[in-house]
C-alpha cells in the first residue's frame, strides 16, 4: 500500500506528539510545525513542503481520528508557515468521533474570534474562486474583457 505524503505526516504527529500527550493524560498540547517538518527531514521527507504540514496538521481527518480540537493556531494570517503553532484541545481521549461533529473551523473560530484581515482574506478568496469561474466560461481573461468592452476581435481590425 503506498501511503501519501499527508498519511506520513498524520502518522508521525500522531506518534510523537498526540498519542505522548494522551498517554500522559494532557488535556492540552501544541505542535510546532518548525519541528514536524525537521523531524521529517530527517526520516527522508523532502524539503519545502510547510503548506502540507500545515494543512495535514490542522485537517478535519487529523482532528477526527485523534478526537482533537484546534484550540488556536498562532503564526501569519497565512497560517502556513514553520512558525505556526497549532494548539489542541483534547475533546475525547478515546475518540470514537461522531458523524455529526461539527468541522474544525467551528472549534476554531468558538476559540477566538476571525480578526478583520482573516475575514478579508476568506471573503476575498470566495470573489477569486467566483471569478475564476466566470472568466473560463467567457473562455478566458481576454475575452472576458472583450466582452465587457462590448467587441470582438473582429470588430477591432
Amino acid at each position: 500500500m503506498n501511503i501519501g505524503l499527508s498519511d506520513r505526516i498524520r502518522a508521525f504527529a500522531k506518534a510523537k506528539y498526540v498519542n505522548p500527550a494522551v498517554h500522559e493524560g494532557k488535556s492540552r498540547f501544541s505542535i510546532r510545525v518548525r519541528d514536524v517538518n525537521h523531524d521529517l527531514r530527517g526520516e527522508g521527507f523532502p524539503p519545502r513542503h510547510t503548506p502540507q504540514i500545515c494543512e495535514a496538521l490542522t485537517g478535519r481527518k487529523f482532528l477526527r481520528e485523534n478526537g482533537l480540537e484546534i484550540e488556536e493556531i498562532e503564526g501569519p494570517p497565512s497560517k502556513q508557515s514553520p512558525t505556526v503553532v497549532v494548539r489542541y484541545r483534547v475533546a475525547n481521549p478515546a475518540a470514537e468521533p461522531k458523524a455529526g461533529n461539527r468541522p474544525p473551523e467551528y472549534a476554531l473560530a468558538e476559540a477566538r474570534e476571525e480578526t478583520p484581515e482573516e475575514w478579508a482574506h476568506r471573503l476575498t478568496e470566495k470573489i477569486s474562486g467566483l471569478l475564476k469561474e466566470e472568466l473560463a466560461e467567457y473562455g478566458g481573461g481576454e475575452a472576458f474583457v472583450r466582452r465587457v468592452r462590448g467587441y470582438d476581435e473582429e470588430d477591432a481590425a
